[in-house]
């Protein structure tokens, strides 16, 4: 676990871009789970550059700690602490251990999760039981251990992770069942803990250039540049795209936004054989994120 530095009063790299204005969460804590790469780190660096004390958390310290310096590189604050989603007690320790010393949890981004792909017939009940708890169960405790701990009383916003669920997941079954699971689970929380103040939402992103894509291999791996044949808006989200859509549902701007998943897909999910998917270049891309780096499977 490390401590948060005091931000140096020039920051030597380059600011992120986001849209939302300066100082927008300063004073505020936000946990990042999974911000040692990909999405969350990107969500973990537009927050603190929005003023935010940003917690980021994963089971892999070293990788915790690349972002942490980065972030106070760019002149941040960032907390980090390493321990596993999946196991209730070091969950229950962990937001404990952070509360105590970071104060009030405002926001929540529950990004932590995996999965492999596989038909289901392939897939073990140890294989399904294992994707099941690293994106639904393990979300759902670090969830309650929040609420329990932290906004019961002081209220704040949670934005859980999902995938483009809704049209299934062939391929990757297990992980569409847990993401549908989640967005279930969303509606839930947002409607019991109303009265406490606290709003809970999700995001369902599609396909996105992020640093995840570099960790499949063989068919996959070899399908990955050809997905921007089938998005409306024929390329594939940024990170920054995603972290944009977090940040405003843990706003003040959101505040009447509650029990919600918005798809974040460039309408792929909506495709259809009655209709062509038209090859243009009329969707530029939001580059917010000025450390962005895209995956290797995407490079020329």
């Amino acid at each position: 676990m490390n401590q948060p530095n005091t931000p140096p009063p020039n920051a030597a790299s380059p600011r992120y871009g986001s849209v939302f204005r300066d100082g927008l969460f300063t004073g505020r804590t936000v946990w990042v789970t999974g911000g040692g790469s990909g999405i969350g780190r990107c969500v973990a660096h537009e927050l603190a550059s929005l003023g935010a004390r940003v917690i980021i958390s994963g089971r892999t310290q070293d990788k915790l700690d690349r972002v942490a310096q980065e972030i106070r590189d760019d002149g941040g604050l960032c907390d980090t602490i390493a321990f596993d989603i999946r196991d209730e007690e070091a969950v229950k320790a962990a937001v404990a251990t952070m509360v105590g010393k970071a104060g009030p949890i405002a926001g929540l981004v529950n990004n932590a999760g995996g999965q492999f792909p596989a038909p289901l017939q392939a897939i073990s009940k140890r294989g399904f039981e294992a994707v099941v708890s690293n994106n639904l169960t393990g979300g759902f405790l670090m969830m309650r251990e929040v609420f329990l701990q932290s906004m019961q009383e002081h209220g704040g916003a949670i934005v859980n992770m999902t995938a483009d669920f809704r049209n299934g997941m062939p391929g990757m079954g297990h992980s569409g069942a847990a993401r549908a699971g989640m967005s279930n689970l969303t509606m839930s929380a947002a409607f019991e803990w109303a009265s406490h103040g606290v709003r809970v939402n999700a995001v369902a992103p599609g396909w996105v250039a992020s640093s995840g894509m570099d960790s499949y291999g063989g068919a996959v791996k070899a399908l990955i540049p050809q997905l921007r044949q089938h998005v409306p808006l024929r390329r594939l989200a940024t990170e920054a795209e995603i972290s944009a859509a977090i940040t405003f549902l843990l706003s003040p701007g959101a505040a009447f936004i509650t029990g919600v998943t918005l798809q974040i897909d460039g309408a792929a999910s909506l495709q259809t054989p009655l209709f062509p998917i038209l090859e243009h270049q009329r969707a530029p891309a939001f580059e917010g994120f000025h450390r962005a780096q895209a995956p290797e499977v995407l490079k020329p």
